[in-house]
């Protein structure tokens, strides 16, 4: 069992995830007689049969959950959602952007595969890698299956007892949102800041094509705020925030560098293979190592330090070393 007594009487609630993070934490929260969870987990066995023990420890009905909030759809966080909301019968809320994004990958008419494996190829992915990471795509759609019903999220809400603003945080997805609380200077922040491991920032057919830019933004709109402690989805409390935001930026703008070093008229793929050349990447990591690349080489090519070509696939020239 792992819970963790927070403020506000609430709780931190780590749920199991079958990746490397080993465990989401989502948050639960007293509302009058009822309660309100943020994020969810990923639709398994193990992440159900967590919840079930959850509740009995808690010793919650789950009908008293009645309200569901997500800070983003990606699938460790949204994927037991629609279970949960069967189970609970609660309302479930998110940014538009991202409630719009899982009807686009995960919903009945989704072509997102289809769109995914255009791109890959687009930027140099071999055939035979490609096949098996859109492989491993379509079989996480069973891992979100049902879908909830979702409405907009509003600017404010409220729960364990306090006002809580909703603080739109694109970047890591599109409709990423944090959960501020002004007087305890308490920031529940989903994917947005990890303690050790940093967010995955990539660019995905129908979402921003310059999530680098608008995460480092949204980096620093957070920065603003005074923030005692931040309790996010994966990893240990952050206490010291700024420091952690310091460390962030740092290692993009490391990473954009080495990427505009190793662009000499070579593919994403080719690129990523350098980045990458110390791990063994499983296919759900490669789809996630090449996005995260494309990312930084829009980032390069929006502040005009490497240039594209118009083959296919797409070959990057870095402008530094053009003579």
């Amino acid at each position: 069992m792992n819970i963790e007594e927070i403020e506000s009487g609430g709780y931190r609630i780590g749920i199991p995830i079958p990746f490397p993070m080993k465990y989401v934490y989502c948050y639960l929260f007293p509302k009058n007689e009822d309660y309100v969870l943020i994020d969810v987990g990923f639709n398994y066995q193990a992440g159900r049969e967590a919840w079930e023990e959850v509740f009995t420890y808690l010793n919650i009905n789950p009908s008293q959950i009645n309200t569901i909030y997500l800070t983003h759809f990606h699938p460790d966080h949204s994927g037991l959602c629609g279970w949960m909301q069967q189970k609970t019968g609660a309302k479930v809320y998110m940014h538009e952007i991202d409630m719009n994004m899982m009807e686009r990958v995960w919903g009945e008419n989704s072509i997102q595969t289809k769109s995914m494996k255009e791109m890959i190829l687009d930027y140099g992915v071999p055939a035979q890698l490609s096949e098996v990471i859109i492989e491993h795509m379509e079989k996480i759609t069973k891992h979100v299956l049902p879908l909830p019903k979702i409405e907009p999220i509003s600017r404010e809400v409220e729960f364990g007892e306090k006002i809580w603003d909703v603080i739109h945080t694109p970047g890591h997805s599109t409709g990423h949102i944090c959960f501020y609380q002004k007087e305890e200077q308490i920031l529940i922040a989903g994917d947005h800041v990890l303690d050790k491991i940093t967010p995955n920032i990539s660019v995905w057919p129908g979402s921003s094509q310059e999530p680098l830019h608008e995460y480092i933004d949204s980096l620093l709109k957070i920065k603003q705020f005074p923030i005692k402690v931040v309790y996010s989805a994966h990893g240990k409390l952050i206490e010291d925030l700024n420091t952690r935001i310091d460390e962030l930026i740092l290692h993009h703008e490391e990473r954009l560098s080495k990427i505009e070093n190793h662009a000499n008229t070579k593919t994403a793929f080719e690129i990523a293979e350098v980045l990458f050349a110390h791990k063994e990447l499983s296919p759900h990591q490669w789809r996630f190592a090449i996005a995260e690349t494309l990312a930084h080489l829009f980032f390069l090519e929006q502040e005009n330090r490497v240039s594209k070509a118009g083959t296919r696939p797409i070959v990057y020239q870095s402008k530094s070393s053009v003579i």
